[in-house]
């Protein structure tokens, strides 16, 4: 079943937004690489989904900055780790799927960036409404 993005999730912010949209299409491209076990696909779904969460943890440390907000970045640098050990494993098994990547892997994915959004990126959404909801921080 497809993940989408509801109105619920807005951070008050249509850059972040955007990310966040961006983020869970990239979930359903690697729910549905592994649904039809293409390995080719995953990876390929797997280093996308990897640049654009780097470019939105930078967006979000600009927004920190400009906000004077702390910034919580363990969770970044767990995700980034994890989607490199999954690269890696999927490159070194030669695309041969281990029980992880085929039972686990797209829920993973899928809690990670709901918890990131309600929990990380909702902190800032009280600072974000106070600003129109297409400001972007230089």
């Amino acid at each position: 079943m497809a993940f989408i993005w509801k109105k619920h999730l807005s951070v008050g912010n249509a850059l972040l937004d955007d990310e966040h949209k961006k983020l869970i299409g990239l979930i359903n491209i690697m729910e549905y690489a592994v649904e039809k076990k293409d390995c080719l696909a995953l990876l390929a779904a797997i280093r996308q989904f990897t640049e654009c969460l780097c470019v939105h943890f930078q967006t979000k440390s600009r927004f920190a900055r400009v906000f004077d907000f702390d910034l919580p970045m363990v969770s970044h640098q767990y995700l980034l780790n994890e989607l490199q050990h999954t690269r890696d494993e999927l490159e070194a098994w030669a695309g041969k799927w281990s029980e992880y990547v085929m039972d686990h892997y797209p829920k993973f994915l899928r809690d990670w960036l709901i918890g990131h959004i309600t929990e990380e990126d909702m902190a800032m959404k009280a600072i974000l409404q106070t600003h129109p909801y297409h400001f972007e921080p230089v």
